[in-house]
């Protein structure tokens, strides 16, 4: 027992293992470090209601009642035990109307789907912020292109290049006659001056049932214009419905829109100061990139300089140069220390050296690697960059 007292209250031990009290070891942080309980509990109950609450503000989801869910129950369990449709399916002679496909899947699972795919794209976070809704009107949009019947499609996220979606798209959508939709399409991405604006590309009001062509034209269309440098744009089709003729005379602007500052544009003000007469129904949207085809259209139609964007990544570490480096090569080691554009300058130099205006270039060894040096007296890294440059590596050959 003596021995046990001894260990236990040794001041070495203590010393050595700092959170062993007495034989006992703390759980956690200490004291000084960890959360108190009101720390905690305010974690998990944020005061900012926006941070777990979201708000639908479509129209309600259909239920199907009890005995509908029975009686379509009951349908597939006869479909699944039909002998005919089960050979059909193994020798691959069964034919799916894709038509009905895509009819079943409109009314069953695509608004479900379309919502998620928003979600995962912050579709509804940077244009409606807390508020989202379940697409129930499906929305079939599709750019004609030069060549006779080929038309490209937006569906839910693809990729559609600028000079692909030159002029207006053919939107249809399954509407009753009497009633109205507005439709806008929006870039939450591309504003140049202001990080919460849109620039919004075309904007037709009070459309009578699904026939666009006889709607207001507040925004005629504007192609996409993504800079260059920045990546992907979202371009988002939202269809509203309306329950009473809508009066946009204090958006609309003169026709053809070109001025970008005019067409500035926030899905959350414009929806929140008419949101007891208009109701998100409709959703569709495609990214977009850039390409060769808007340098002219930048110069020439929105008469502006083409920007172009670069990302200011942050110089390298890079140690302190010593005296003699060690087990790496020399000439590597010194170009860390040097002028990029001098390095740059050299390599270039290097490869016009035996560029000449009228004659071939001299064509590459068969075998690089197997001819011999003039010198035998090569230093090692002198040799590398002979290989690299019979081998065609390097960064002479970027030049």
């Amino acid at each position: 027992m003596a021995g046990c007292g001894n260990m236990l209250f040794n001041p070495v031990n203590v010393i050595k293992s700092p959170l062993i009290r007495y034989g006992h070891k703390m759980r956690g942080k200490p004291p000084t470090i960890a959360r108190s309980l009101k720390q905690r509990l305010s974690d998990e109950n944020p005061q900012d209601i926006s941070l777990t609450f979201k708000v639908d503000i479509g129209f309600r989801l259909p239920k199907l009642s009890r005995q509908d869910r029975l009686k379509e129950h009951s349908e597939f369990k006869q479909r699944k035990q039909e002998r005919t449709l089960e050979k059909l399916s193994r020798t691959q002679k069964l034919s799916v109307p894709l038509d009905k496909v895509k009819e079943e899947w409109s009314k069953s699972l695509a608004p479900y789907q379309i919502k998620t795919a928003a979600e995962h794209y912050g579709v509804f976070e940077h244009l409606f912020g807390d508020a989202y809704f379940y697409p129930q009107v499906m929305l079939d949009v599709l750019y004609k292109q030069k060549e006779e019947d080929l038309y490209m499609k937006v569906h839910r996220g693809n990729v559609i290049k600028p000079s692909e979606a030159t002029a207006a798209p053919d939107v249809s959508y399954t509407a009753d006659p009497a009633t109205l939709w507005t439709l806008v399409l929006t870039n939450p991405d591309g504003h140049f001056s202001s990080d919460d604006s849109e620039y919004v590309h075309w904007f037709v009001g009070n459309i009578p049932g699904s026939d666009v062509s006889k709607g207001d034209v507040v925004w005629d269309y504007l192609q996409p214009f993504p800079p260059r440098g920045t990546g992907f744009h979202r371009f988002v089709f939202v269809l509203y419905k309306q329950e009473k003729r809508m009066d946009y005379s204090s958006l609309k602007k003169e026709q053809p829109c070109v001025n970008l500052s005019e067409r500035t544009f926030r899905t959350q003000d414009f929806y929140r100061e008419r949101q007891d007469d208009i109701t998100p129904a409709g959703l569709a949207f495609f990214q977009s990139d850039w390409d060769r085809s808007l340098t002219d259209f930048y110069h020439n139609t929105l008469n502006m300089k083409e920007p172009v964007f670069e990302y200011d990544f942050p110089p390298p570490y890079i140690r302190p140069q010593v005296l003699f480096p060690l087990r790496q090569p020399f000439n590597l080691y010194m170009d860390k220390y040097r002028d990029e554009k001098q390095i740059a300058k050299e390599f270039l130099l290097r490869k016009l050296k035996n560029v000449h205006p009228f004659r071939k270039p001299d064509p590459p060894l068969k075998y690089p690697n197997a001819v011999p040096l003039d010198n035998s007296k090569v230093p090692s890294w002198l040799r590398t960059e002979i290989k690299k440059a019979r081998l065609g590596w390097g960064r002479i050959n970027d030049y």
